[in-house]
């Protein structure tokens, strides 16, 4: 094979590159066939490592690598506000609820009263594991004149990624359909029908039949109302740890090479100790039959309702401040609104039409953050607007 200079291959790769961006699908599948002349291999993004194509679309005229436009981020805020308490199992939590009261007995003179007792019950929720693996060709990464920027470059893909499969499974993680994964809140609130659960209690039907629906969600984070989970010997949050060239990279015929490589990981559940805490205004339809239409469901309405239903805020949000429970002080408890862009439009829409008074700025951790009674109203992108109907 001749040789083939490596600053020749970057200019022609990121030509090549970047006119199949732009191209139709048999011009790219040409694109690929030219480079396969030059021995160079395509792979899927499950199992591969980056190549010298990778490497000449992230570099710019001069050869350096610039910064990176991140067309596939998100706002996920609910990943800031997470409580994270260390669970009491290696791969779960247990916590312990009331579930009956005595209620006395009225008595008359020289008439008994029967002996009686409360009861309570023991719950279990599930951790999960995320772990994903960057590696790079050692070479590779410093024939770019980069190494470390190289690397960086594609670290950053990992964290976001990953960020947004954590913030994705707190809302619909479902250890029924996804063993490996931890229970989110969307399978815990799942019905209408309180005949069927508890706890359906805190799930407001918004009305939507269809299946282009969307979540409203309130949630009262604390150590003793709803928090996030992580085992004993991890840490709270995503982590990174750099094996440097340690540990080799292989081919698929089994040959190895030298790589750099990135471990990333985190470990984590969700704990809803008291349901009360947490509210799901579900079945938002998000088109002209709902949301969109001439007859949406007020928003603010059912907000208003969402806030009756936790045992006790304050007396600028519910009034109610206090409970007959003496050790149900509720210390420390932060509520939340999350919503999808989708619904979070339409609250400002209905808001400008209404001249709502209660939706206002304040300073959120030292951000500007729209709030309704105080609480503030926060965007999670991975609410679905293709929800089912929960009923």
């Amino acid at each position: 094979m001749r040789p083939v200079h490596f600053a020749s291959c970057l200019g022609l790769l990121l030509a090549v590159a970047v006119a199949a961006f732009f191209a139709p699908h048999s011009d790219v599948s040409l694109a690929h066939a030219a480079l396969g002349g030059l021995g160079f291999s395509f792979m899927g993004a499950t199992g591969a490592w980056p190549t010298l194509v990778d490497v000449a679309t992230r570099m710019d005229p001069d050869g350096k690598i610039p910064v990176i436009a991140e067309m596939l981020s998100q706002a996920n805020d609910m990943n800031d506000d997470l409580p994270w308490i260390k669970a009491n199992g290696k791969t779960g939590h247990e916590f312990v609820f009331r579930t009956s009261i005595p209620a006395g007995t009225w008595r008359q003179y020289n008439q008994g009263v029967p002996y009686s007792k409360s009861t309570t019950a023991k719950a279990r929720v599930g951790l999960g594991m995320l772990d994903d693996y960057s590696q790079v060709d050692k070479r590779l990464a410093e024939h770019t004149g980069d190494a470390l920027g190289f690397r960086e470059s594609e670290d950053v893909a990992f964290l976001e990624g990953m960020s947004q499969t954590i913030a994705q499974t707190f809302i619909y993680g479902n250890t029924t359909t996804s063993p490996n994964t931890f229970m989110g809140f969307a399978p815990f609130y799942n019905t209408v029908n309180t005949s069927s659960a508890q706890n359906a209690a805190n799930v407001i039907d918004g009305g939507g039949t269809g299946n282009s629906n969307s979540s409203l969600w309130l949630i009262g984070w604390g150590p003793e109302s709803v928090f996030a989970l992580f085992p004993e010997g991890s840490q709270a949050g995503l982590s990174m740890e750099d094996q440097g060239a340690v540990v080799p990279g292989f081919d698929s015929l089994g040959n190895r090479f030298p790589a750099f490589t990135s471990y990333f990981s985190q470990q984590a559940g969700l704990c809803p100790k008291d349901w009360r805490y947490a509210v799901r205004m579900a079945n938002l339809d998000t088109t002209t039959a709902g949301l969109a239409g001439s007859s949406a469901p007020d928003l603010f309405t059912l907000m208003s309702k969402s806030l009756m239903l936790f045992p006790k805020l304050g007396k600028t949000t519910s009034g109610i401040t206090k409970t007959d429970a003496p050790d149900d002080t509720a210390v420390g408890v932060k509520p939340v609104f999350y919503a999808n862009r989708t619904v979070r439009y339409y609250m400002d829409i209905q808001a400008i039409r209404d001249k709502n008074v209660l939706l206002g700025p304040t300073d959120y951790a030292g951000r500007p953050i729209e709030n309704f009674r105080g609480i503030p109203i926060k965007i999670v992108d991975q609410i679905l607007n293709s929800e089912a109907r929960v009923v």
